[in-house]
């Protein structure tokens, strides 16, 4: 497995992860447990659109991970 595809699918496996935080935020009935859920997503967040920026720079730098 090359560094792009793995990079792409920790970038899916952390969407999920991101889905399921967002999920817990809004059904979770202590607003401590809220709050840290949504710190987490928000944290999240800046991680995806960091790995987001990788995934282009390995895309430009090697064309051959292009769309893999």
């Amino acid at each position: 497995m090359t560094v792009a595809s793995q990079v792409k699918q920790t970038l899916a496996s952390l969407k999920g992860i991101h889905a399921g935080l967002q999920q817990l935020a809004l059904t979770s009935q202590d607003e401590t447990a809220q709050r840290t859920f949504h710190e987490a997503m928000l944290t999240t967040e800046e991680i995806i659109a960091e790995l987001k920026d990788r995934v282009g720079r390995l895309e430009f730098e090697e064309p051959q991970y292009h769309g893999k």
